[in-house]
């Protein structure tokens, strides 16, 4: 039985797993990448968790290689499409799977360095990721770029930086898909609303004190379908997105939300 990206070649960026008691965004994509036959170039700026991510893929036949990277420096952006290149001789498919909201406050309360730390990895990383990667797709006529954004995006959210980077990633994208459907290189985003992964449980418990079951409950209800996603929800629509099913498919804003965007308007 082939897999639905056989003899394709893609970049994960963000690929590490965060310590938690779920799987997170990187994680299940680039396993479910494996599973439906992409070799992968794993990129995360914490070789630690990269290197879980790897061990993963390869304990279940995955066939994968890592690379240490910060993408809010260009030099390391434009090395990420370089090692692609010499390890496998294409890029089929980019999935920027980066963010951050660290920091992030009302605007009268938000400081520049924390407006700065958010932008520079949520919407410059992924334009300099672009950047490098599509000249390797042009040339090659073909190419699938999937941006991770967030259905913060499109719904009134109490703080500033996050939803803004996170719109413009949505922008962004949308510009890149139509300057580059000429060239056969789609460009499409991720739109994910509550998700129970390590960043968003984890980190929330330890900002706030409280209990991750109560977290927990407190988002479930929050979502139509009466619970959260999980990183495989946005796996699969990755793996879609990845692969020739949606190949007349570009500049396309998929929720992956459980109803969220349509109870937040």
């Amino acid at each position: 039985m082939t897999g639905r990206l056989d003899g394709k070649i893609a970049i994960v960026v963000g690929a590490g797993q965060q310590p938690g008691e779920t799987v997170g965004n990187g994680r299940a994509v680039a396993e479910y990448f494996a599973r439906e036959g992409a070799r992968l170039l794993l990129v995360d700026i914490n070789d630690e968790w990269n290197h879980s991510t790897l061990a993963s893929v390869q304990g279940q036949g995955g066939q994968a290689s890592v690379l240490a990277a910060d993408i809010t420096r260009e030099q390391d952006c434009a090395e990420i499409a370089r090692v692609c290149v010499e390890k496998y001789g294409r890029i089929d498919i980019l999935h920027n799977n980066v963010g951050r909201s660290q920091g992030d406050n009302a605007t009268e309360k938000l400081s520049a360095d924390a407006w700065d730390a958010i932008m520079n990895m949520n919407l410059k990383g992924m334009f300099m990721t672009c950047k490098h990667i599509l000249p390797v797709m042009r040339e090659q006529e073909s190419g699938s770029i999937i941006n991770i954004s967030s259905t913060s995006s499109l719904s009134a959210r109490p703080t500033l930086a996050y939803k803004t980077s996170k719109g413009a990633v949505n922008t962004m994208t949308q510009h890149i898909a139509m300057e580059n459907a000429k060239y056969g290189v789609r460009a499409n985003v991720i739109l994910p609303g509550l998700m129970d992964t390590p960043m968003a449980i984890e980190r929330r418990a330890r900002e706030t004190g409280l209990d991750k079951a109560s977290i927990r409950a407190t988002r479930d209800a929050l979502v139509p379908m009466g619970r959260m996603g999980t990183a495989w929800d946005v796996a699969a629509a990755a793996v879609f997105l990845a692969s020739d099913e949606s190949n007349y498919l570009t500049g396309a804003l998929l929720p992956v939300d459980g109803g969220l965007l349509l109870k937040r308007g």
